[in-house]
């Protein structure tokens, strides 16, 4: 099996604010600089690195706004986030947890610090992903899926190298609980100092690694530090990761769904008409309600 390599290892792009509640580093697009289409099906990741905000009364976050087009995937490190949407989902994403959201036709979300953790203050660490959908599935039912740290698989590594929790996807044969529309692997590698883990994915799916906590080296040799992220080249299908010192490891591979991207705010469709079309459905009230 041919070695996946890496393409490219990319520091953290300059932070912004997301709402007053998200310091966010935006690695795709902006970070990787090729548009949507280089990470395809992943559309959009904004990475808060460990960040502490002191106590509040006042929740901080962002408030309601709409989506249409594709799925938006929260993974907490650290902190808890509340969620309340259009379709009637409340529901708190604690730490090691996921929420999945299947915008699809259209959504009104927010999200906010969990209550608890904002009168507590402390380090707050999450992903966001946007991960595009299929043209004949873009207008489906809106859906979410809380995945709770317990709800997943984990894949105990030898020589007690750590583990491997799976949230979508699959690994050494064991799947993870995420239902996705295309085939897309979602993965934390839970290093010990020292512990090796291995992965596999078909040559042409787009494939990254974000290293959460610690230090890795990629196919024993290419080293990524902290918050950095390394992207591979669709040249193979086999790499390894080492932790240098205890490490996190977020690991995406997707297929991609080779569609045209016509993207505007929080719209992402395939042609210009079809957003016109969603900013009016959203102007119309179409997308429900949400205080």
């Amino acid at each position: 099996m041919k070695t996946k390599k890496i393409e490219r290892i990319i520091t953290p792009p300059q932070p912004h604010m997301v709402g007053d509640g998200f310091r966010v580093h935006q690695y795709i697009p902006t970070g990787l600089g090729e548009g949507f289409e280089r990470m395809d099906p992943f559309i959009m990741m904004d990475y808060n690195s460990k960040f502490y905000f002191p106590p509040t009364e006042q929740p901080r976050g962002v408030g309601v706004h709409p989506h249409r087009g594709f799925e938006t995937v929260t993974i907490a490190y650290k902190g808890s986030v509340a969620h309340h949407d259009s379709a009637g989902n409340n529901d708190v994403i604690g730490e090691g947890d996921v929420q999945w959201m299947t915008a699809a036709s259209g959504i009104l979300h927010k999200e906010y610090h969990e209550e608890n953790f904002s009168k507590a203050g402390g380090d707050f660490q999450m992903v966001q992903l946007w991960i595009n959908l299929p043209a004949k599935d873009k207008m489906s039912s809106p859906k979410y899926q809380g995945i709770t740290n317990d709800a997943m698989k984990k894949v105990q590594l030898p020589d007690h190298a750590g583990f491997v929790e799976i949230i979508a996807g699959e690994y050494l044969g064991k799947k993870g609980p995420a239902d996705t529309f295309t085939p897309v692997h979602m993965l934390n590698a839970k290093l010990n100092k020292s512990g090796k883990a291995s992965f596999h994915f078909p040559a042409n799916y787009n494939t990254i690694v974000l290293v959460i906590e610690g230090n890795i080296k990629v196919n024993n040799s290419d080293l990524i530090k902290t918050d950095s992220l390394g992207l591979f080249a669709n040249d193979g299908e086999a790499f390894s990761i080492e932790a240098i010192d205890k490490a996190v490891v977020l690991v995406l591979s997707g297929e991609p769904i080779k569609e045209p991207i016509a993207a505007q705010g929080p719209f992402v469709m395939n042609t210009k008409s079809e957003i016109i079309q969603a900013i009016s459905d959203f102007n119309m009230g179409k997308f429900g309600y949400l205080e």
